[in-house]
């Protein structure tokens, strides 16, 4: 009994400890906020009475253009500075463009045990309404939110995110890697140039690579005679990033009645899941054959969960944001590199030190050792990024920048904007990729969190490790065959759907002995 009351004792004192701490955080809190300027002093572009500043992305009318956000994002932060409101958006909730990067790094540390990312209503819709009854309670990680995401991501973590299981891929990306530089063999002309339309190569390459990795399907898509589902899957991907910030930025009549664009969009989205379950369909005959040469990720996932339904929507997910995401990726390092003939060269010289012929295999342990080859993505990824921001949704009031910041706002990180600042990075735009080398003068500790290409905590991106190794295996395997050139006009970027060179991206392609 005496024991048992001197427990109860410690039991009690470590509760009020505790409850003491919540006490104090709380109090912290409560004069954090009364400190706090108010919400409505938050600087940014006003708003309109019934337009609010929707009106801002109307054709003719508005000033700010959907397919150059990375400039009107820009002309934000030098106008209002750090921390910006933009309000009045019909349909969504107001957006906190955050410039700042140390507040960035508060925002995520802080952030709750399920953050929620500002979501997509469209694709929200989609899920979770238009095709309810096939999505049910288990829709992947994209616009999923709460107990559902967390249930569906601890799932797969083991398995999408540990770095022993990514390696074990090397061998099928370098071989998909191998068939893009066959496939630029045949086609490029005389002069060695590939046609207007290379980036659809890429784009083919790109879900080639998830197919083998996801399903260990082979689907032939840089053949020449290439399935018609090959192209009608790229183009419904590519319907579908180019249709999202129309009806997400402008008005939103899409929830009144079907517009031809909606209709558009719900059609391609259809299409992507018709054709992946093909796919899924295929790889799921493979397994029960038991006729693989190797474990898929889906392969995987039916092992540890023996779960179809999860395997197959986790799948889905990656055929629907792995493949525009990658290709676009490669496409802007191989245009800085053919613009950066010095840095190319140097690059040359790592990878054929490390692949003295065109057939050395690539391994993971000669991946770890091309340093110079991951300084050149990173800088790529930092002066371009594919996608040039990610945030979160506020699910509590919280001060941000010194401004009280109501629950339910989405807070939108510019990383675009901020890691091309000179404040954080000094000669900013200059492709330099010694600085991200360790051994370097130029080299300096950047802040973490001013370059994200792939997000950051609980939400970063899920397929960051298996895109990482597409994009390092890929530019080795070019860059080793041919010396890569440019010689047209040189290209801005904008957003088309991802952020890319704007233009037909006629590189030339020279092979080198």
């Amino acid at each position: 009994m005496k024991l048992l009351r001197a427990a109860k004792r410690v039991i009690s004192s470590s509760s009020q400890q505790q409850l003491g701490v919540i006490s104090a955080i709380e109090e912290n809190h409560c004069k954090e906020w009364a400190d706090a300027v108010p919400y409505e002093e938050v600087p940014g572009p006003k708003p309109l009475p019934f337009l609010g500043n929707t009106w801002r992305f109307i054709p003719f009318i508005g000033d700010f253009q959907i397919e150059h956000i990375d400039k009107v994002s820009k002309k934000l932060y030098e106008k209002y500075g750090k921390i910006v409101k933009m309000q009045g958006l019909l349909g969504r909730p107001d957006m906190l463009f955050l410039f700042d990067p140390d507040e960035i790094e508060k925002v995520f540390r802080q952030e709750d045990t399920l953050p929620y990312r500002p979501s997509m209503p469209s694709l929200n819709y989609y899920k979770h309404v238009h095709r309810k009854e096939f999505f049910g309670d288990n829709c992947g990680v994209i616009a999923v939110h709460g107990d559902r995401w967390q249930n569906f991501r601890t799932k797969v973590n083991q398995i999408m995110l540990q770095p022993r299981v990514t390696r074990m891929y090397v061998k099928s990306i370098e071989t998909t890697s191998q068939e893009l530089v066959d496939r630029i063999e045949v086609i490029k002309n005389k002069k060695s140039e590939v046609p207007d339309d290379f980036l659809n190569e890429l784009h083919k390459w790109s879900l080639e690579s998830i197919a083998k990795i996801a399903l260990d399907v082979r689907l032939g898509c840089l053949d020449p005679n290439a399935h018609p589902d090959t192209q009608t899957l790229i183009n419904a991907i590519n319907t579908f990033f180019m249709n999202v910030p129309i009806l997400e930025l402008k008005i939103p009549f899409w929830k009144i009645w079907n517009t031809p664009t909606f209709k558009e969009y719900l059609h391609a989205l259809d299409t992507i899941r018709e054709i992946t379950l093909k796919h899924v369909d295929i790889a799921l005959h493979k397994l029960s054959q038991d006729d693989c040469e190797e474990l898929s990720v889906l392969q995987r996932v039916l092992k540890m969960e023996n779960d179809a339904k999860t395997a197959s929507n986790l799948a889905l997910d990656m055929f629907l944001v792995g493949v525009d995401t990658t290709s676009n990726a490669v496409a802007s390092i191989l245009y800085q590199l053919s613009l950066h003939q010095e840095k190319q060269a140097k690059l040359y010289e790592e990878i054929a030190s490390l692949l003295p012929c065109k057939s050395t295999q690539i391994s993971h342990e000669k991946l770890d050792q091309m340093h110079y080859l991951k300084a050149c993505i990173k800088e790529t990824m930092r002066m371009y990024p594919v996608v040039i921001g990610n945030g979160r949704c506020t699910t509590r009031d919280r001060v941000i920048g010194g401004y009280q910041i109501p629950k339910g706002v989405q807070v939108i990180f510019q990383h675009c904007v901020i890691s091309n600042l000179e404040e954080y990075f000094p000669r900013s735009g200059e492709f330099l990729p010694e600085r991200w080398l360790k051994n370097s003068e130029l080299f300096r500790n950047h802040h973490p969190f001013a370059s994200l290409p792939f997000g950051f905590g609980k939400r970063m991106c899920l397929g960051r490790r298996f895109a990482d190794l597409e994009i390092q295996t890929v530019i080795a395997k070019v860059v080793r065959n041919f010396k890569i050139e440019y010689h047209h006009d040189k290209l801005d970027y904008h957003i088309h759907p991802m952020y890319t060179p704007y233009g037909p991206l006629r590189l030339t392609f020279i092979r080198r002995q």
